[in-house]
């Protein structure tokens, strides 16, 4: 990495290097900037050439795009393929089969390594036992497993038979489970005996058996089980099957089921601003043709490459950049089991030195808490690991604070490695506006600039484009192949959520933005709508305020965010009672009985940081709850705007106080 350079205003610059100049796949801002004009002069002819130079078709497109039924566009209609078979079969048919696919490192620090020729000849046993189960294509399984080869195993086998996953992240509850089996109407559940985290074994199977008997999964006809720690787990007869006894039974030839290229590879579950969690649906062809393009692009993979991605296959990121995209570049990755603080908080930096990862991608969360571990403990400080494999470090979930990014680019990249801040969402399917390694001049907390073929602009509520440096609502103005098809069931909320009328046929992406008036680079101010972003995942704040009062002690409660140093957000909820308002130690009782509450229904991920107990809440005289007086509460700051119509000006004390 060589110079950096300030703006006039004070914006620091990082250039890339000439070694990231020289050799990327994109290389030089000339190179990104032909491919934005041939993407301009010819849409359609620029999504066609690369999707018939980067995917395999049993059956060749002539139709590219079908805008007949805006905003349910159709991408590369008329033509056939299969996902797994793009991720695995052509490398193994290239004489790439001993290759490894995947460095697994357990929570204990076990590593094994799965060869292409491997990772095939299960995920072909797996596809063949699901078969052998009724499973069939269009059939929907969930999948709730602990990071593993077996989670991969279990999403490629899906996609091999043409059935639609739906990953539900392991750390939800059996209640969000239930309510994810029952609206994607699953017949068949994988999951684990128990997973591994931080050196404790935690149940997966129970919670599943706890979702089932909550009623209204019905669908569901088996539950496959990965014997991970042997653990005790209650098993039904007939109903549960262990994954090994299965696979060994089948055959390893699995031919591929052929699907359209709108066929939904999957559907994931994301938290919207009203309290039903939202079924994104993903096509097969458009969604991997993106999923690959941006490894070779924003991460410039290359054969030797080691890539590392820390995401969980839970979330769009672990799809995108563990289980699809890396495989089909035909790359070598690390899956990760544990945590990053244990055994200590070192855990990282350990694993890039042993494992000489070149490719780094992680949260902001994490940097943030790994910042302070290193500066509250010197042994853990990455400076005591040999980190020089690394060539580039990514950034994903969330924007990430120019301090962190500092830290990132000094400590763990050496001043010398681009850092790849990506904003992207579960429904854009990749990455959508990104620094490229080799070309993008960096500026520490933008996202900088949208990728070729993304048409990216900030507007106001009308549609209309505001002008660079000043803020408005990010959208994104032309389809592209990998953008959600729908909400799975709800086509209605699909048009409400991302193609309101108001904006004149232009994808919201629910984000505020604001581009740079110099350069037009593109920096997220966060969520328009009342969705927080916590550690990168996304939490509607109607989901935890409908958990909130379904305890009995609840009247009313309203949940707003604030910043918090190491989660970028934190959530903090404004509660009454249904008895007389609580204080000290009671108080302090009840919000931990509370946030158990929340964590039981939803997830511990979604446990208020902040409970805040008043007689009553403000409201404006028509009744709605005043939440930027709220926002003010949560963030300590002197109320500065007009309270007089508050019936019961005390409760501005009472909210005050945090338990």
């Amino acid at each position: 990495m060589s110079d950096t350079t300030a703006h006039p205003h004070e914006r620091k610059v990082y250039y890339p290097g000439q070694q990231a100049v020289q050799s990327a796949r994109i290389s030089g801002m000339d190179a990104y900037r032909a491919l934005c004009a041939q993407a301009e002069a010819d849409y359609t002819g620029f999504w066609a050439r690369l999707a018939r130079e980067n995917l395999q078709w049993q059956q060749p497109f002539t139709q590219v795009l079908d805008d007949s039924q805006a905003p349910f566009f159709k991408w590369f209609d008329d033509g056939k393929l299969n996902v797994s078979y793009n991720c695995l079969d052509v490398h193994v048919q290239a004489g790439k089969g001993e290759k490894t696919a995947i460095v697994f490192e357990a929570d204990d620090g076990t590593v094994t390594r799965v060869s292409y020729a491997e990772l095939l000849d299960r995920v072909s046993r797996f596809a063949n036992a699901l078969k052998s189960l009724g499973v069939k294509k269009g059939d929907r399984v969930v999948i709730y497993m602990p990071m593993s080869v077996e989670g991969v195993v279990a999403m490629q086998a899906c996609a091999r038979i043409g059935a639609t996953h739906s990953v539900v992240f392991g750390g939800f509850s059996a209640q969000s489970l239930r309510d994810r089996i029952q609206d994607a109407g699953a017949v068949l559940v994988i999951t684990a005996d128990e997973q591994r985290r931080g050196g404790k074994s935690l149940p997966l199977k129970a919670i599943v058996d706890e979702a089932l008997s909550l009623g209204g999964c019905d669908s569901i006809r088996h539950v496959v089980v990965y014997r991970r720690t042997g653990g005790n787990v209650a098993f039904t007869a007939s109903r549960d099957l262990w994954m090994h006894e299965l696979s060994a039974a089948q055959s390893a030839d699995c031919p591929p089921e052929w699907v359209e290229s709108e066929h939904p590879l999957f559907l994931l579950y994301t938290s919207g601003s009203t309290g039903k969690p939202k079924g994104v649906q993903h096509s097969s062809a458009g969604y991997l043709l993106w999923a690959k393009l941006t490894m070779l692009w924003t991460f410039d993979i290359r054969p030797d490459d080691l890539f590392w991605c820390t995401a969980d296959i839970g979330w769009v990121t672990g799809h995108s950049y563990i289980t699809y995209g890396p495989l089909a570049c035909g790359a070598t990755e690390v899956v990760f089991e544990g945590v990053p603080t244990f055994p200590d908080a070192g855990r990282f930096w350990k694993m890039i030195q042993d494992h000489k990862v070149t490719i780094f991608y992680t949260a902001p969360t994490a940097i943030r808490s790994l910042i302070k571990a290193a500066e509250t403990n010197a042994a853990v400080h990455p400076r005591n690991y040999r980190l020089e494999s690394l060539r580039i470090l990514g950034t994903v979930g969330e924007p990430i604070n120019p301090a962190a990014w500092e830290w990132y680019f000094e400590h763990i990249g050496g001043g010398r490695c681009p850092v790849v801040d990506t904003w992207w969402q579960t429904e854009t399917g990749g990455h959508m506006i990104t620094p490229l390694p080799g070309a993008t001049p960096m500026v520490p907390g933008s996202c900088t600039l949208p990728l070729p073929g993304i048409i990216a602009e900030v507007v106001d509520e009308t549609g209309h484009d505001v002008p660079w440096g000043t803020g408005g609502i990010l959208v994104i103005k032309k389809p592209w192949p990998s953008m959600i098809r729908n909400i799975y069931g709800d086509p209605e909320r699909f048009k409400k959520s991302y193609y309101p009328e108001e904006l004149g046929g232009f994808y919201l992406a629910g984000d505020g933005a604001i581009r740079d008036a110099n350069d037009g680079y593109f920096t997220i101010t966060g969520r328009i709508d009342d969705v927080l972003n916590v550690s990168g995942h996304r939490m509607g704040t109607m989901e935890i305020e409908s958990a909130l009062v379904s305890h009995p002690l609840v009247a009313e409660a309203a949940v707003v965010g604030r910043p918090d140093d190491i989660t970028g957000e934190a959530i903090c909820a404004f509660v009454v009672l249904k008895r007389t308002r609580p204080e000290g130690d009671e108080a302090k009782a009840i919000a931990n009985e509370l946030r158990q509450h929340v964590g039981l229904e939803i997830g511990p991920i979604a446990k208020p940081k902040d409970i805040r107990f008043g007689d009553n809440l403000p409201k404006t005289r028509s009744g709605k709850i005043m939440r930027r007086l709220l926002r003010s509460l949560a963030k300590g700051e002197a109320v500065t705007q007009d309270t007089s119509t508050l019936e019961n000006p005390a409760i501005l004390d009472q909210l005050g106080k945090a338990h």
